[in-house]
């Protein structure tokens, strides 16, 4: 249980929020976990199953506060608002901005910005942590170029050519994931992207993984009252969350990339994991599936601290930080969206 931003993080998966006069009382069973008063908070994020009561409901729909229900795998249920509040104004505005290529593109670039900064950092990490298991060289090479790139990406005002780079960016990172891989290479390589489908192990798990990750921050997105459909660098597509997957650009390298290099090098997947169909496509299995997702929960509880807040929180509240930070930019309340930049 946390407060950022004026909002209250429940994560208690069997914590119960209820109103005590002009505070906010989360329970577990008997035991009172925390008391917040209500006049300090706009949002409340309940990541639990047991939920709030009516009374709290109501009262948070009289105060204009917020207050979102989610799965505590971060799956978004519900939001309550009252009458006199709600998003109306930040998604005009959000529309605003995706129709503008201008603004648009002061947005993306710092997207594309964190993107670079975290490839770079996952390249500097294997590069300090794998110093006789890697060519060292050729790692601080590719670091130089994701730094020219980073800094061409921050004056960019063409949509188009953030785009290039970004893809330049890409091509950069991936030509040493293979490096990065150290256990069990006979079954897992690296030689290229491949989506749709994937064509080899390392391949399935990233597509997988990146799945996971948009649906997080789709979930985020819709809990701050943003249109996850509508994105700025993503341009509409039926069926297609834009906007998520504009905010996990950034969030891709350190956080799922990381996590599926973690996956093989600790030897925590492996070849009987996978199925190969007759058309070549690798694809999971369904107990690799849920290994996976076991794993990717266990990931999300573990502590990092935010590095534009300054305070200690889970992963897995990532992309929500990063969702209210980005509501907030829209706003003008912040100057420009802070990229969530790893070290």
């Amino acid at each position: 249980m946390r407060k950022l931003l004026n909002t209250l993080f429940v994560t208690l998966e069997d914590a119960y929020a209820a109103l005590d006069g002009e505070n906010v009382v989360v329970r577990q069973g008997e035991r009172i976990a925390g008391r917040f008063p209500l006049h300090i908070l706009e949002s409340i994020y309940l990541f639990s199953y047991a939920g709030a009561s009516p009374a709290l409901m109501g009262k948070c729909a009289d105060m204009g506060i917020d207050l979102v229900f989610l799965s505590p795998r971060g799956r978004f249920y519900a939001r309550t608002c009252g009458a006199s509040r709600g998003n109306v104004l930040l998604r005009r505005t959000q529309y605003r901005i995706a129709d503008d290529p201008v603004q648009s593109c002061r947005i993306s670039r710092n997207f594309i910005f964190g993107k670079l900064a975290n490839a770079r950092a996952v390249l500097n990490r294997t590069r300090r942590d794998h110093p006789l298991r890697i060519d060292r060289e050729t790692f601080e090479q590719a670091s130089l170029q994701l730094r020219g790139l980073m800094e061409q990406a921050l004056a960019e005002t063409s949509p188009e050519a953030l785009r290039g780079l970004e893809g330049a960016g890409a091509t950069v990172y991936f030509r040493l994931f293979d490096e990065m891989i150290l256990q069990n290479k006979e079954t897992f390589f690296f030689r290229g992207r491949s989506r749709r489908p994937p064509m080899d192990p390392v391949n399935a798990l990233l597509s997988f993984v990146y799945t996971m990750l948009g649906t997080d921050c789709a979930s985020a997105l819709e809990t701050v009252g943003l249109d996850a459909y509508v994105g700025f660098l993503h341009r509409d597509r039926p069926g297609r969350t834009s906007l998520a997957q504009d905010l996990m650009e950034e969030l891709r390298p350190c956080i799922a990339d990381r996590f599926v290099l973690t996956l093989i090098n600790d030897r925590v997947v492996n070849a009987g994991d996978f199925d190969t169909q007759e058309n070549g496509a690798v694809l999971l299995t369904p107990d690799g599936r849920r290994k996976i997702q076991k794993e990717w929960h266990s990931r999300k509880q573990g502590k990092i601290v935010h590095p534009f807040l300054k305070e200690k929180i889970e992963w897995g509240l990532v992309p929500y930080v990063q969702a209210l930070l980005l509501a907030r930019c829209l706003r003008g309340d912040l100057d420009a969206y802070p990229p969530f930049l790893w070290k």
